[in-house]
């Protein structure tokens, strides 16, 4: 586990940088596009500088903005215009402790309310207070461990 944590610990002072682009939107036309023009370039003079036809270059402008444009592609048109490629992964729930603190509550939600309903057949229910901390206790646990089922 504590390999895990520091990989997590890691990660996550790398993605924090990305944070603030989730609300940067894309230009309509694609980033090349867009900063082919502002710059004045031509499609012919971008292709020269990547060693394509003008033809390849608006396929390639029509792939970004459609997003069908590879990694690698993408990257040899930013070096082109003399830029570079930024790609990075952020959580939808901004970090990825707060990631994993969701989906550790999801499971430990399941597996104290399964339990919870067997005991209620059997009639040996439990209290709103205790399922709760049940639930609590279950994330926690969950949340050190990073079981491979968090994931299913």
């Amino acid at each position: 586990m504590k390999k895990n944590k520091l990989q997590i610990e890691q990660l996550e002072s790398k993605i924090i940088v990305y944070s603030p682009l989730t609300k940067v939107t894309i230009p309509p036309t694609g980033w090349m596009k867009a900063i082919r023009l502002a710059l004045g370039m031509s499609l012919q003079q971008l292709a020269n500088r990547i060693s394509i036809t003008k033809q390849s270059v608006q396929e390639m402008e029509k792939r970004e903005k459609d997003g069908s444009i590879s990694l690698k592609s993408l990257r040899e048109a930013a070096k082109a215009l003399d830029m570079k490629l930024v790609y990075g992964l952020v959580p939808n729930d901004g970090t990825l402790d707060a990631f994993i603190e969701r989906k550790a509550r999801e499971l430990a939600t399941k597996i104290v309310n399964r339990t919870s309903t067997t005991m209620k057949l059997e009639d040996q229910g439990n209290t709103e207070k205790r399922i709760k901390k049940a639930i609590e206790d279950r994330t926690a646990i969950l949340k050190h461990e990073i079981p491979k089922i968090l994931w299913d």
